[in-house]
């Protein structure tokens, strides 16, 4: 996937990084304990609800089956032997959540996964589909609730699956976020995690530390995507149902800053009035495809992306006027251009309707121009918290020789620039390191150094050079760092590594490779990057063992 769409970012829309790993459920069924964690209450009709907010609205002249999600599998016939059937009712006991924010029972034996059950909890479920070694079933009463369950403040929760875990106290999501991290070290990477024992004498192993959370966990994100349809009326977009291309209309999502909401219906009311059509994906006809609004915290500065399915655009000047008038913090109106029928969100062409290519934001003391496609964390609040935490873990006097695998657009490499004495990054995205140039250029940093290529291939090379790390910092996506950069650590054999993960299995799995190389992890810090959903960010560092 590339960086300029949806690298190293959870969305709403349930993904995160690019190549994120599959699921681990035969593992969860066999483990069966631990975080093995929940996703969704039980529908309530009573939940409050806004003008259309969680509306479902199909795709203009779409069939009832074009609408159904994709991959579905084929009912199979009933598989023999099995502790429990299907339809089947039975009160069970939470025993974990798993990675999807599941809950985990267990019914004579035989595990199950529950969406919407919290740990700890005893409730009553009816089988719903069965497997050889798991099956899933429907939550129908909570019999014994969970301290930790509350009410899911977000009308549309049930419906939009961009949140996984609103319904759990955020103490509770925090301390269930640092136990997956724990789990995933001692399950998958068989490494030994630093407890304490009754009398509260410190064992042997990693240190991991409470999970970094936000003091307001709410209205976090700067940057929204809103897939656009049509309705009796005009305009409507939101996002998609949880496995489907149905869009739910909303007006309002809790974990978006109030003036992406704001934009997005204005654009929506303004370009139903000029009668602007959405694009239809079944027949490929229709203009607006998708509305992204990007918001500079620091600045206040705003973004809008019209991505639309063609170059001309009906009553431009009068749309564009419009939006200015009503949204006066806008500093960009760009229009990309995607006439591939594809879910992919951005095409090949963007050009500027109105303002600057870019806006400018803060993460610390470091300024970055943010244009329509590149990539910029999406939490700025919590993307100070994790980089601090990075810096604190290299360890940099301002002597140090620093390299930054993955570099994306030069955020973390910036970061580290201001205490080291000279920083390389390198990452495969050409577009990315031109945006990582620019972006030391407007920081007027000159000890930094970007070049385009992949890890494993660049940094031998700088090693063939002479260039020596005394840090090594990565930041990989969701599938973890390919075998051969981890080789070539071993060989450069720096005095730290530095791990940033938003995966903590692909983390769990490096680590044990780079401790069989003579390193030891240290400590890990959780990062909760994206509260109310199953994501966790992790920070690790690693020294090298004396030989």
């Amino acid at each position: 996937m590339n960086i300029y769409e949806e690298r190293s970012e959870c969305t709403l829309s349930n993904t995160n990084r690019s190549g994120r790993g599959k699921n681990r459920r035969n593992s969860a069924a066999s483990q069966g304990q631990g975080n093995v964690s929940a996703s969704r209450q039980p529908s309530k009709s009573s939940r409050p609800s806004t003008r259309q907010q969680g509306k479902e609205v199909r795709p203009q002249g779409a069939s009832l089956s074009a609408v159904r999600p994709k991959g579905r599998e084929r009912e199979s016939a009933p598989i023999e032997g099995l502790p429990v059937s299907k339809n089947e009712e039975s009160v069970i006991d939470i025993i974990g959540m798993n990675h999807d924010g599941e809950g985990v029972g267990r019914a004579n034996g035989y595990t199950l996964f529950v969406q919407g059950a919290l740990p700890g909890e005893t409730v009553r479920v009816r089988v719903m589909k069965t497997k050889k070694q798991y099956g899933y079933a429907k939550l129908l009463e909570i019999v014994k609730a969970s301290p930790d369950r509350v009410s899911a403040p977000c009308p549309i929760y049930d419906q939009c699956g961009g949140c996984q875990i609103q319904h759990m106290s955020y103490v509770g999501q925090l301390a269930w976020k640092r136990q997956l991290v724990v789990d995933n070290l001692q399950r998958i990477g068989k490494l030994n995690v630093l407890v304490e024992d009754a009398e509260g004498a410190e064992q042997q192993g990693i240190r991991v530390l409470p999970t970094m959370g936000m003091d307001e966990p709410w209205r976090y994100r700067n940057k929204a995507q809103v897939p656009i349809g049509a309705a009796e009326g005009g305009l409507v977009g939101g996002f998609y149902a949880k496995g489907s291309h149905r869009i739910i209309d909303m007006d309002t999502c809790l974990i978006q800053h109030e003036h992406n909401d704001e934009v997005v219906a204005k654009v929506k009311e303004l370009g139903s009035h000029l009668g602007i059509s959405a694009y239809n994906e079944e027949t490929g006809r229709g203009l607006l495809r998708h509305v992204v609004v990007k918001k500079a915290f620091r600045t206040g500065e705003m973004m809008l992306v019209l991505v639309t399915n063609g170059r001309d655009i009906p009553h431009k000047d009068a749309w564009i006027g419009s939006i200015r008038e009503a949204i006066p913090h806008v500093a960009s109106i760009c229009q990309n251009v995607n006439k591939k029928q594809t879910n992919v969100i951005f095409g090949d062409e963007t050009r500027v309707l109105w303002g600057r290519d870019v806006i400018y934001d803060y993460i610390g003391d470091v300024q970055f121009a943010i244009s329509a496609r590149s990539f910029y964390q999406v939490n700025p609040v919590q993307t100070e918290v994790l980089y601090g935490k990075t810096v604190e873990y290299a360890g940099l006097s301002g002597k140090e020789t620093v390299i930054d695998a993955y570099c994306g657009i030069g955020t973390i490499s910036l970061f580290l620039a201001q205490h080291a004495d000279q920083v390389y990054g390198v990452e495969i995205v050409p577009e990315a390191i031109e945006d990582a140039r620019s972006n030391a250029l407007l920081n007027e940093m000159k000890n930094v150094k970007f070049e385009v290529g992949a890890s494993e291939d660049v940094i031998p090379r700088w090693k063939e050079q002479g260039i020596e790390a005394d840090v090594i910092v990565v930041d990989p996506p969701r599938k973890g760092c390919d075998p051969r950069l981890l080789d070539t650590i071993l060989e450069m054999k720096p005095e730290r590594v530095v791990y940033v993960s938003c995966n903590p299995s692909t983390l769990a799995r490096d680590l044990r490779v780079l401790e069989d190389g003579s390193y030891r992890t240290v400590e890990v810090t959780p990062v909760d990057m994206f509260p109310h959903t199953v994501h966790v960010e992790s920070v690790a560092v690693l020294v090298k063992l004396k030989e």
